[in-house]
Order: structure tokens, then C-alpha cells, then sequence
């Protein structure tokens, strides 16, 4: 099944994982140690991040690092920049609006 870069930041145990490792690469057990879940669950997630192409995995002797992929990541930088432009605008006006109703009162 093909996922993409939404379902991966949909729950909350998923968030928190690529938050942690975007700081640096870290195994299963690593990441299992900052839950209060089984390490069963936590690579249940690393998987539908892998599936969604967020995490890649790399073998260093016996351990197996996850490390975040930031390309993947401005997937959803660009796809939010649409509602960052009417945000932006929206608080323009409004900076507009305050500055008319300041002067308006002297």
C-alpha cells in the first residue's frame, strides 16, 4: 500500500518520532526508551514512516538507525506555503485595519 507524507504526520506517536530523530538518527530501542508503548509499536510506526518515505534506515553492525529525510519533509513546507500566503495577507489587513482605527481616534 502506498502512503504518503500526510498519513505519516496524521498521529501524534508519529510526530514525535521524527521530531526526535530529526535531531539525530536513532535505533527502535532508542526511540522505544521515550514512549510508553512496546518497541513492537514504535516499529510499527518507523514503518509507515519508512513506507511514506519520511525515515530511511541505514545498518551500522548489529543496529539499524532511522534518520529523517528532509526532502520528503518540504512536502509538506511547500503544501502549507499556500495557507502561510493568506495567513500572511489576512494579518496584513488587519495590521491595516488597527492602524486606521489608531488614527481615526486622534
Amino acid at each position: 500500500m502506498r502512503r504518503d507524507i500526510f498519513q505519516a504526520i496524521a498521529d501524534p506517536t508519529r510526530r514525535a518520532i521524527i521530531a526526535l530523530i530529526a535531531v539525530q538518527a536513532m535505533t527502535p530501542n532508542a526511540l522505544a526508551d521515550h514512549f510508553a508503548t512496546s518497541r513492537q509499536a514504535v516499529s510499527k510506526h518507523l514503518q509507515i514512516l519508512t513506507e511514506c518515505e519520511v525515515v530511511s534506515q541505514s545498518q551500522q553492525g548489529r543496529e539499524i538507525y532511522y534518520k529523517l529525510d528532509l526532502d520528503k519533509m518540504k512536502e509538506i513546507d511547500q503544501w502549507l506555503e499556500q495557507f502561510r500566503r493568506i495567513w500572511e495577507q489576512r494579518f496584513s489587513q488587519l495590521d491595516d485595519l488597527l492602524k486606521t482605527l489608531k488614527t481615526d481616534k486622534k
